[in-house]
Parts: structure tokens; sequence; C-alpha cells
């Protein structure tokens, strides 16, 4: 796929002020600092679409924004920020619940993993519940760059390893690098082939 459009359309903290729109949906999400802004940038080649900082937390809102005119890439709120108050927690909670519960124009969500640590109760807590809630996902594992390529997929496999406890079947996977650009393309083909999946679909209706 290539992106020759990407535009911000709206910053909300309701799933009801949503876009109204039949678009299919890409919702990504992780722990804080796990480098999702910059993948966002990454996929949609630009530098500032979404917004990066040093400071963990900063995306506090459901962010949309318009890909190629014809589906929609969601930025959601980081979860695990230990310096957020108790109020901001339940909060961020409550709309990312209600998000992944209401929202039927979500086609799949992205779990953003942070490749260089060990598996996280929190992603893993966060992983079971999508399973539950019967929520298509892919897993991302980000920035691959920041350790040596012989223990990368050394990583990968140990982290699909804990997944197989609760999964019969591992959901689709991608080894990412923000600053070197690495998975761009896969992820992208496979946004693209589910889109042509919806659209094939969608014709046979009619």
């Amino acid at each position: 796929m290539n992106v020759t459009h990407a535009e911000f359309v709206v910053s909300n903290t309701r799933v009801e002020n949503c876009p109204k729109s039949s678009l299919p949906e890409y919702a990504f999400i992780g722990r804080s600092n796990v480098g999702k802004s910059s993948l966002i940038n990454l996929l949609c080649q630009r530098k500032r679409l979404a917004k990066t900082s040093s400071r963990p937390g900063k995306t506090q809102l459901i962010n949309h924004f318009l890909i190629n005119k014809n589906w929609h890439l969601v930025d959601l709120p980081g979860y695990g920020y230990a310096r957020a108050s108790k109020t901001h927690k339940k909060t961020f909670q409550k709309y990312i619940v209600d998000y992944f519960s209401k929202r039927k124009e979500l086609v799949s969500a992205f779990i953003l993993i942070d490749i260089r640590h060990e598996a996280q109760p929190i992603d893993l807590d966060f992983i079971k519940w999508l399973g539950e809630n019967l929520i298509p996902f892919a897993i991302v594992f980000t920035k691959s760059d920041k350790i040596k390529e012989g223990e990368v997929e050394k990583k990968v496999n140990l982290y699909l390893e804990i997944l197989k406890k609760q999964w019969e079947e591992l959901p689709p996977y991608f080894v990412t690098s923000s600053e070197k650009g690495w998975g761009r393309e896969s992820l992208l083909n496979y946004i693209e082939s589910i889109n042509q999946g919806l659209s094939t679909s969608q014709s046979t209706l009619f």
C-alpha cells in the first residue's frame, strides 16, 4: 500500500463523538512510551502527524486520522503510565473500553509491544481482554533496532511461547523499527489486504 494522503480528523474522549463514517478503522494502542506516535508517523511518512514526546502519557485522547481517504487510523491513549493520576487512569480506561466495545467501524486493533522488554502482565491482560471480547487484533513489536539482530527472533519467539499458553491460534504479528523503517511495508500490506477483503464482501451483497 502506498500512503498518498494522511490527515488529522478529530480528537475526543467520547466514542459517541468519533467520526460518523462507515470507513474501516484500525486502532493502535500500547503501554506508554512504546513508540506508538513514531510508528504512526512512519506508516504515514509524515514526521509530525502524530505528536511524539519523550514524556510518557502524551496521548490522552482518541485521535482519528484519515488515510488515503478510505480508512481511519486511530491513535489511542497509552495504558500503564505509572505517573498518571488515578482519576486519569480511570478516565483512560473507560473511554478505551468504550471505544473497543462500541465502535462498530473497528476492524482490527494493533497492540504495540516494546521488543526489548520481557512480557508485561498489563500487555498480556489487555490481549486476553481483547480475545474475551472477540475483538480482532495483531501484535506489533517496536524498537527492534535497539537490540542486536540475533536477539530479535529470540525475543519474538519467547513472547509467542508465552501467548501459546493462552491461545490455540496465535495472532498476526509484525516486527518494526520506526527509526530504520522496518516492518512498514508488511504492516500496510496487511491492512490493505483486509480492506480489499471488506470491499469484496460488500460487493457480493449487491
